[in-house]
C-alpha cells in the first residue's frame, strides 16, 4: 500500500519545495498522510469541473499545478467558491496538492516540456535558480523558421483554447532562437535572455509591458511576441509528470484530466 506521506515524498523529490519562489504556496493543501493513495489525478486547476472528475475516478489524490489557497482566505465555509471545492474533496476521501513554481524551474518542468515539444536544442534557464535550473528556457531552433511558421508549429502542440496564439511581429520574421516561459512570463520581458532572442512565447502578456517591449525593440532590438493560453502551455507538462509518478509508484494509477479549464469559453471577431 502507498501513502499520502509516501507519494507526497516522491513528488517533493520531483520538484522540491525549495525551490519554489517565495510568495508561491505549493505542497499539501489537504488530506491525512496516513491515508492509502491508490488513484491519482493531475490537472493544472482544481476547479469545479476538475474535482467532480477526481471524485467521480475515486481518485485518493489530486495534484494540480496552481495553489488553490495561494492568496490568503479567511473562511472555506461552503458558501464559498475555494471552501465548496475543498469540502468536496474532503468528503470524497481526496487530498490536494500543488506542485507550481517548484515544478516550472526542474528539467522536466512546464518550460522544459514546451522547449522539448518545439526541438528547441541548447536549452538554458532564462533565470538560472541553480546550475541547470530556473524559470522559462531560451535556446535555438535546429533550422531557421518564420514568426508565422514558429506560430503554427506552437498551436499544432498546444491544446485548443478560444484564444489560441496571438502574435506580435510579422509573419515572415525569420526566427532561430527562441526563449519561452510557460505560465505568465512579462516579468522577464526585460532580461537579456529574452532580448536577445528572435522570439519569445509565454502567456498572459498585458498590454502595457508588451506594448512597451515592441516599441523598445524598434530602437534596441529585441524579440518578436508570441501570447499563448497560460492553462495551455502548463498542461503539456502534465504527461510528464504523469510518466514520472508513475514510475516512481508503479503501484499507483496516475491519470491526467483532458478538461479545458482555460476561463475563456469563445471569442467574437470583429
Amino acid at each position: 500500500m502507498t501513502t499520502l506521506a509516501e507519494a507526497i515524498a516522491v513528488a517533493e523529490r520531483l520538484w522540491p519545495l525549495d525551490g519554489a519562489e517565495e510568495w508561491d504556496a505549493p505542497g499539501l493543501v489537504t488530506g491525512d498522510p496516513a491515508a492509502s493513495v491508490r488513484r491519482i489525478l493531475l490537472a493544472v486547476d482544481a476547479v469545479a469541473a476538475t474535482v467532480d472528475e477526481a471524485r467521480e475516478a475515486h481518485a485518493d489524490l489530486m495534484l494540480v499545478h496552481h495553489p488553490l489557497l495561494l492568496r490568503g482566505v479567511t473562511s472555506i465555509a461552503e458558501s464559498t467558491a475555494k471552501g465548496a471545492l475543498l469540502t468536496r474533496l474532503v468528503r470524497a476521501n481526496c487530498a490536494l496538492y500543488a506542485a507550481h513554481t517548484n515544478a516550472d524551474i526542474v528539467e522536466s518542468g512546464t518550460s522544459g516540456r514546451l522547449a522539448e515539444l518545439l526541438g528547441i536544442v541548447d536549452a538554458l534557464p532564462i533565470v538560472e535558480t541553480e546550475p541547470g535550473l530556473g524559470l522559462g528556457r531560451v535556446g535555438s531552433l535546429p533550422e531557421p523558421t518564420t514568426l508565422g511558421a514558429l506560430a503554427r508549429r506552437l498551436a499544432s502542440i498546444l491544446p485548443a483554447t478560444a484564444t489560441g496564439v496571438r502574435v506580435a511581429g510579422e509573419y515572415d520574421r525569420p526566427v532561430q532562437r527562441v526563449a519561452l516561459c510557460g505560465g505568465a512570463g512579462d516579468s522577464l520581458l526585460g532580461h537579456a535572455g529574452v532580448r536577445g532572442a528572435d522570439a519569445y512565447i509565454t502567456a498572459d502578456l498585458r498590454h502595457h509591458p508588451a506594448s512597451e517591449a515592441i516599441e523598445s525593440a524598434k530602437v534596441a532590438g529585441g524579440p518578436a511576441l508570441i501570447d499563448v493560453s497560460h492553462w495551455a502551455s502548463e498542461w503539456l507538462w502534465l504527461d510528464v509528470a504523469a510518466g514520472q509518478l508513475r514510475h516512481a509508484l508503479p503501484g499507483v494509477e496516475v491519470l491526467v484530466s483532458e478538461l479545458r479549464t482555460d476561463p475563456w469559453e469563445f471569442v467574437v471577431v470583429q
